[in-house]
C-alpha cells in the first residue's frame, strides 16, 4: 500500500507496481553493463552495475534501485563519486538503494550514467550456490540463478520490476575451468586478458529490452551439442546424450510457434539442463531456458514443458505483464501458445504419442480451473 501512494509519479495508480521501491516512471535505467566475479570460495559475485538513465520526469531528485542481502560499496553519477542511502530491510521486498540526481541533470530528457559497486551475499536468493557432491560430475561447485518474480534484485542492484524493461552487457570473470552461460547472446572474449591467473572472462550482449526477472547467469563444468543452427543444449559432461536426445525437437517446436506467431526476435535458443535442486520445470530466461533434468524421461514424453518456454518467447519475454498482479497474462497466453504447438506437432492420432482428445481434455480441464478460480475470488472479493 504504501507503494501505491508515492506522490509525484505521474502515472495511473495502475501502473505503479507495488512490489518494487524503484522509479522507473520518473528516472528510467534504459541499459545495463556488468561486471562481475564469480567467487565460489566466498559464494559471491562482486563487480559493479553501470547504468544509461533517463530523466522522464522533470525535477526527478533520485535514481532509486532494489537492492537484497547486497552490500554496497559506492556509487558514482556520470563518473563522479556519488552519496547513496540504503533503508533498513523489507522481510519481502529487500532495502531501498537512492542514489540523489544532480539538480543540472534532473530535466526531463537528460541522460546520465549510475555506477553501483556491490557484492552479493551467500543469502542471495536468487543465487543457489551447490557445493560438487550437489552436481552430477561430483567434481566442481556450480553456481545458477532464478530471479522471477523479485530476486532479481539480490542479484543486481536495479529497478526489479517487470514493466521496467532495458537492454543489457555483461563482463564475467571467472575460475578457468569452468564455462559461463548468461540469457543473452555470447560475444567474443578471446581478446579480454583475464584479471588473474587460474581465471577467464566471458562477455555477453541482450540486444532486447528485457524485465530484471530475465537476468539469468550459470557457472560449472559444462558440455554442449548443437541441435540446430541456432538452438544448442547445455548441461554437464556425464549426461548430455540424455539431454541432446530428450530436446532434439527444439527446432521443431521453435518452428512450429514462428509460423502461428512472428519470426523469433531472441536470435539463440538455448536450453541449460540444470542440477535436480532446480526448483521448477522450466524458466524462461531469454536465449537460454534453463530446465530440471526430471524432463528426462528417455522418450521426449515432457518436452512439451519445452514448448511452453519458447512460448514464453513472445508472451512474457517480449510481451510482458507490467506488474505482478497481472501475471496471468504471461502465464495465460504462453499455455494457450504451447498448447497451439503441441496441437500442431503431436495432434494426429498417427503420430508418436499423438491423439487430439487430449488436448480437448487439457482445455476441459483448464476451463474447470477457470471457473472453479472466478467462483473463489468472487467470493473473497465479497468477503472483503
Amino acid at each position: 500500500e504504501e507503494a501505491r501512494r508515492r506522490p509525484g509519479l505521474g502515472v495511473p495508480e495502475m501502473l505503479v507496481d507495488p512490489c518494487t521501491f524503484s522509479n522507473p516512471h520518473q528516472a528510467a535505467a534504459k541499459h545495463l553493463h556488468l561486471h562481475l566475479n564469480v567467487d565460489f570460495k566466498r559464494c559471491e559475485l562482486a563487480g559493479n552495475a553501470e547504468f544509461d538513465v533517463e530523466i522522464l520526469e522533470g525535477g526527478t531528485e533520485a535514481f532509486v534501485l532494489d537492492t537484497r542481502d547486497l552490500t554496497i560499496e559506492a556509487a558514482c553519477v556520470n563518473g563522479k563519486p556519488a552519496s547513496f542511502t540504503l533503508s533498513p530491510p523489507h522481510d519481502a521486498f529487500g532495502s531501498k538503494l537512492t542514489v540523489p540526481i544532480p539538480r543540472d541533470a534532473s530535466s526531463r530528457g537528460t541522460k546520465l550514467s549510475v555506477t553501483v559497486q556491490y557484492r552479493t551475499s551467500p543469502k542471495s536468493t536468487a543465487c543457489q550456490w551447490l557445493p560438487p557432491a550437489q552436481t552430477a560430475g561430483k567434481k566442481y561447485p556450480y553456481l545458477f540463478t532464478q530471479c522471477q518474480a523479485i530476486h532479481a534484485r539480490s542479484l543486481i542492484p536495479c529497478q526489479d520490476a517487470p514493466g521496467a524493461k532495458f537492454t543489457w552487457t555483461a563482463r564475467v570473470t571467472s575460475p578457468e575451468w569452468a564455462t559461463v552461460l548468461m540469457s543473452a547472446l555470447q560475444e567474443d572474449a578471446s581478446g579480454e586478458a583475464a584479471p588473474a591467473p587460474g581465471t577467464k572472462v566471458y562477455k555477453w550482449r541482450q540486444p532486447v529490452p528485457t524485465s530484471s526477472y530475465l537476468v539469468a547467469i550459470a557457472v560449472g563444468e559444462l558440455r554442449s551439442a548443437d541441435i540446430s543452427e541456432r538452438c544448442r543444449v547445455w548441461c554437464e559432461p556425464s549426461v548430455l546424450d540424455k539431454v541432446a536426445y530428450e530436446f532434439a525437437e527444439t527446432e521443431e517446436f521453435l518452428k512450429t510457434a514462428e509460423s502461428l506467431t512472428c519470426p523469433y526476435q531472441w536470435g539463440r535458443y538455448d536450453v541449460l539442463c540444470l542440477p535436480p535442486s532446480f526448483p521448477y520445470g522450466g524458466m524462461e530466461n531469454p536465449c537460454l531456458t534453463f530446465v530440471t533434468p526430471t524432463l528426462l524421461a528417455g522418450d521426449r514424453s515432457l518436452a512439451d514443458v519445452i514448448a511452453h518456454e519458447i512460448s514464453h518467447s513472445w508472451t512474457g519475454n517480449l510481451v510482458t505483464n507490467e506488474t505482478w498482479e497481472h501475471f496471468w497474462l504471461n502465464e495465460g497466453w504462453t499455455v494457450w501458445l504451447e498448447r497451439r504447438i503441441m496441437m500442431r506437432i503431436r495432434g494426429k492420432a498417427s503420430g508418436p504419442g499423438g491423439d487430439p482428445r487430449l488436448f480437448d481434455f487439457l482445455a476441459a480441464g483448464g476451463l474447470t480451473r477457470l471457473s472453479d478460480s472466478v467462483t473463489h475470488l468472487t467470493e473473497v472479493g465479497n468477503e472483503r
